[in-house]
């Protein structure tokens, strides 16, 4: 590579670096809240439509933490069925059962989960899972 080229490369990436770098470093406002048991933070229990019924509590959203992470509450009323096989490319995610019992695919792995329990589902990875039992709650990191 020239080096006039070299140069320009760099000074056109240098710019993107500081830009990701400073976007890693930016400071919260430094205040907590509370979310009340069966609320959720910004729009109270979310019904879903489409594969399942059930309720979601957004206790921690993207835009608290700058989409560093989000927590959620899932009440569970639909025994049977769950949500299908698909992929997160950029983030993890971690299940804790809160009561009920769900089954869990990663990969080529099963896992049946029962209150108290807990499953890591790192991204790239195809998942599922469905809800065992009649009635089921969920934590979702």
């Amino acid at each position: 590579m020239k080096r006039s080229n070299f140069i320009v490369s760099l000074l056109t990436a240098a710019p993107l670096t500081a830009l990701a770098h400073s976007t890693l470093n930016k400071p919260r406002d430094g205040k907590g809240f509370k979310i009340k048991s069966g609320e959720g933070r910004y729009h109270g229990s979310i019904k879903l439509k489409g594969v399942n019924q059930n309720l979601i509590d957004v206790k921690v959203s993207g835009k608290d933490t700058d989409g560093d992470l989000a927590i959620f509450e899932q009440t569970s009323l639909s025994p049977g069925r769950g949500t299908p096989l698909h992929v997160h490319l950029k983030q993890d995610e971690i299940f804790y059962v809160l009561e009920g019992e769900y089954g869990f695919a990663l990969g080529n792995e099963k896992f049946r989960l029962k209150k108290g329990e807990s499953v890591f589902l790192p991204r790239q990875v195809p998942h599922s899972w469905i809800q065992l039992s009649e009635r089921g709650k969920m934590r979702l990191d």
